[in-house]
């Protein structure tokens, strides 16, 4: 059936209620199940509107739940590979529950992120997701004059926030040390990433708990951080490249993340050494390189896609007008062909 708008022409209520001989709020309600409308009228207007290819309006249907039903994600880069499990569980939520997703970056820098999240404020979205935020409790006093909820995934601001999603990064080291210590190395080195404050901090944490529960002492040379490298595997080359520099260098070595490990792997071939044969490494994430490098990686695994979806899932019970916590899950430990026990034994 064609209407009067032409080929291309979205069809309206008004199309319906021409076609049909009503008023177009009997067909508005008649699509709404309305019981005011008779069951024969009603269907007769469902046939028309599958006919004609009507399909609601998300703008007409926001004004009048005042939802526009989009939800904005803010991510540092989408280079990161720990960003894309992130955003699929985000926005498998988010598809499963009539949601879009707008999709945006911070390039890690505090007021792009700030001014992107008025942006999406001002695109009319219901609630936005921020991962590895430099802001975090700094968004508190941004909550009531925006008008919608955020919730942050692995906050990189040193405070807590209200509402967040992350991994307990002290555990994570802890255990990812643990096990170069349990398999026997007593010179362990970590590459860490002040760029990331608040994880950074966390992960040296634990790497230090862990040695001092196998009674070792870290030697300050062995704690290797570049403020200034913004490319993980650049900052892991360089990390090693500093290690196996030093005298008394170390047998194994944990690396703030993948990415990082890999830049270190790299460096460790590049001087002719091997690994685990030399030096044993160790990361954090679990990203899909992790397992495709040579040797694959140990490492302490984040379950990034359970992390997007519980973000999403935590967005809709405060737009539902529901009490969250913050949800913290636990590390596990991913050991792989990175580490053995030291040469000496």
């Amino acid at each position: 059936m064609c209407t009067e708008g032409g080929i291309g022409s979205r069809v309206s209520i008004k199309d319906i209620a021409r076609a049909a001989g009503v008023s177009h709020p009997t067909v508005s309600r008649a699509l709404r199940g309305d019981p005011r409308i008779s069951a024969e009228t009603a269907e007769r207007i469902r046939d028309l509107s599958n006919e004609m290819g009507y399909s609601p309006s998300a703008v007409a249907r926001g004004l009048r739940t005042r939802r526009t039903r989009a939800v904005g994600l803010v991510v540092t880069t989408i280079a990161d590979p720990f960003v894309a499990d992130v955003v699929d569980g985000v926005e498998h939520t988010a598809l499963e529950h009539g949601y879009s997703l707008i999709l945006a970056t911070s390039r890690s820098d505090p007021e792009r992120e700030l001014a992107v999240v008025r942006l999406l404020d001002e695109r009319r979205v219901d609630g936005v997701i921020v991962a590895a935020s430099r802001l975090g409790a700094l968004y508190e006093p941004h909550l009531a004059t925006m008008g919608l909820p955020i919730v942050l995934i692995n906050n990189q601001a040193e405070s807590e926030y209200l509402y967040s999603v992350s991994i307990d990064d002290i555990k994570g080291a802890f255990i990812a040390v643990s096990h170069l210590a349990r398999v026997g190395h007593r010179a362990i080195g970590y590459v860490g990433c002040p760029a990331r404050p608040r994880s950074h901090q966390h992960r040296q944490q634990g790497y230090r708990q862990a040695l001092a529960r196998a009674g070792l002492a870290p030697c300050r040379r062995w704690l290797v951080v570049d403020d200034g490298i913004a490319d993980d595997v650049e900052r892991g080359m360089l990390g090693m490249r500093r290690l196996l520099s030093i005298e008394e260098r170390p047998t194994a070595v944990f690396c703030y993340n993948d990415m990082t490990a890999v830049g270190a792997l790299n460096e460790v071939k590049r001087w002719g050494l091997g690994v685990p044969d030399d030096v044993s490494l160790a990361g954090f994430d679990d990203i899909r390189e992790a397992s495709l490098v040579t040797p694959p990686l140990t490492t302490i695994r984040q379950p990034r896609f359970a992390m997007g979806q519980e973000a999403m899932t935590m967005l809709l019970r405060l737009l539902d007008g529901e009490a969250v916590h913050n949800v913290v899950f636990p590390p596990r430990l991913i050991p792989r062909g990175s580490v053995s026990s030291p040469a000496d034994g």
